[in-house]
């Protein structure tokens, strides 16, 4: 199910993309050796982001070790890490002007804590350069390595993101190397280092019911998560899971009033809604 079955069965899917602003950002982006998750992974956003001048830094190189079936960040053998990139993505927080920043990564399942010391290393750059701009870090699950995770957890991220992305009985299709309980427990340990805003998110489409997606916001906020986000899944290329259903806007909207209803305190579902979209709206 790919456009032209999009706009059929989808049409609030259908989106105009802003004009300029792209160019600039990704010619930062590219002439300080960067990625972005918007663009590796095929963000519908993209445009929209990048004319107002906001991106989401995906660090560790741009190839993933693992084969989640529903992501478009290309999987296989990762390059060395970059020790420049740090400091790469701290002075283009500073040129791009950002109040808010977002870092995520691929997940380096080769790498002995799972590069762990590089997400710190990019919030200790970040704010050396401004204390006042706000770090959210969008994490793996370190392999269940809480010793990796407290190395972030150390630097006090101001938004603390791990994503469980789709209900459990889903996980053996949609993750396959990856364990709903662990993705909990990552978000757990967040919480009870006392972590102000901890949040995950989850995509809408694969097949799953609507109790079990509201089980999964109970499970959420048993561990802590006080940020959701709730968005449509969109089949990055034929090779990846088919859409089983395009959720209704309307959908959206009643799960946000039951999120409410059960105690998060910043709420983003609709369909273009991706983990950092409008991330900053928590500050505002």
């Amino acid at each position: 199910m790919m456009k032209s079955d999009m706009a059929e069965r989808a049409p609030w899917l259908i989106r105009r993309i802003p004009a300029g602003g792209i160019e600039q950002v990704q010619g930062l982006i590219d002439d300080l050796n960067l990625h972005t998750v918007c663009r590796s992974a095929s963000c519908p956003n993209l445009g929209e982001c990048f004319h107002s001048g906001t991106a989401t830094f995906l660090i560790l190189g741009g190839i993933c070790t693992r084969g989640c079936r529903f992501c478009g960040v290309p999987k296989g053998d990762p390059p060395p890490v970059d020790e420049a990139e740090a400091e790469n993505v701290a002075i283009a927080v500073a040129r791009m002007g950002l109040k808010h920043a977002v870092v995520t990564s691929v997940t380096r399942d080769d790498l002995p804590d799972g590069g762990a010391e590089q997400f710190a290393a990019c919030i200790r750059n970040i704010r050396a350069k401004d204390a006042k701009v706000t770090v959210e870090v969008l994490t793996p699950d370190f392999a269940g390595n809480r010793q990796s995770l407290q190395i972030v957890l150390n630097e006090r991220p101001d938004v603390f993101n791990h994503n469980v992305e789709t209900v459990p009985r889903l996980y053996e299709q949609v993750r396959p190397r990856a364990n709903y309980q662990q993705s909990l427990n990552v978000l757990g340990q967040a919480a009870e280092c006392g972590i102000v805003w901890v949040k995950s998110g989850l995509m809408l489409g694969l097949g799953e019911t609507e109790a079990e997606v509201l089980d999964v916001f109970a499970d959420l906020r048993q561990v802590g998560v006080n940020s959701l986000t709730v968005g449509q899944y969109l089949r990055p290329t034929r090779e990846h899971l088919p859409v089983v259903d395009y959720i209704h806007p309307d959908r959206f909207a009643f799960l946000a009033e039951e999120a409410k209803r059960m105690g998060f305190v910043h709420i983003a579902s609709g369909p273009l809604v991706r983990s950092s979209y409008h991330a900053g709206e928590v500050f505002r």
